[in-house]
């Protein structure tokens, strides 16, 4: 049957989350570069979506594209990785060390990633700085003051919201990494992830790695938000809250809830499988 059931899917888990932990540096890093740069063009993408339907539910639809291909293609991905790896240490078989040095190494190669799309994407969008930015680009721009400016104003009460909504967003973002477990066909790990994946965006929740592209690409087309304001008021609330939502609600809810699977057999992991 093309279906792992939760004991198994708990073992593909720990597979996956070992193999995570002991890629080369160099692997996750360049992997990591790859991944950022393709949730960039897949929030590209939803904007475009956005500025043609002036839907957000029906631009959510077109999210899920980059999450998919970076999963296929065995990249990393900090927010998926946030619920694996720690999976993995529950279970024994890595350390705390490798759980945080993974991590580190991931985020940086995502922000890297990111980056360099909207440094990409602003120079198209502007003909090289040129020019006024499109529609898309201003909606770029309205989308990134407003993933800081009204945190901002609230003060901790915005603070504690930007947490809390990336909280939300990474117990589904982790859940895509985790569903891409559950078959071996590749239809199947589609329908599988796209589900939680378009449920954060249509509700607007805060993705961590989606920010490291949106809001610097913001700055670049004439956001009036500082990186200091970016950092503070979004990157690292959202950040702790995306590793919250991984930790607590996924890996530590599906390990108490299963365990390990002493059955799992090789033939029945999907590995590797990233996100």
């Amino acid at each position: 049957m093309d279906w792992l059931n939760p004991p198994a899917l708990a073992g593909a888990m720990l597979e996956a989350g070992t193999k995570k932990a002991n890629l080369p540096a160099k692997t996750i890093l360049l992997t990591g570069i790859l991944s950022g740069m393709f949730l960039g063009f897949t929030t590209t993408l939803f904007v475009n979506a956005l500025v043609a339907t002036g839907d957000a539910v029906v631009a959510a639809l077109f999210f899920p594209v980059g999450f998919i291909l970076l999963v296929l293609l065995g990249l990393e991905l900090f927010t998926g990785n946030a619920a694996l790896l720690p999976y993995a240490q529950m279970g024994g078989r890595i350390s705390g060390g490798q759980v945080v040095s993974g991590l580190v190494m991931v985020y940086i190669g995502n922000l890297i990633g990111s980056v360099i799309y909207a440094l990409l994407f602003a120079a198209i969008d502007t003909k090289f700085f040129t020019d006024a930015p499109s529609p898309v680009g201003a909606k770029v721009v309205a989308i990134a003051t407003a993933k800081v400016l009204p945190y901002m104003s609230a003060g901790a009460a915005g603070w504690g919201t930007a947490l809390l909504k990336g909280v939300i967003c990474n117990w589904m973002v982790s859940l895509g990494a985790v569903m891409a477990l559950v078959t071996r066909s590749t239809i199947g790990k589609i329908f599988a992830m796209y589900l939680p994946i378009m449920a954060f965006v249509a509700q607007g929740f805060e993705h961590c790695v989606v920010n490291m592209f949106v809001i610097p690409c913001g700055i670049m087309l004439g956001a009036k938000v500082s990186v200091a304001q970016w950092l503070i008021w979004n990157e690292i609330p959202v950040t702790i809250g995306n590793i919250i939502g991984a930790v607590i609600i996924t890996a530590a809810g599906l390990y108490l809830s299963y365990g390990k699977s002493p059955t799992l057999v090789a033939e029945q992991s999907t590995i590797p499988v990233q996100g």
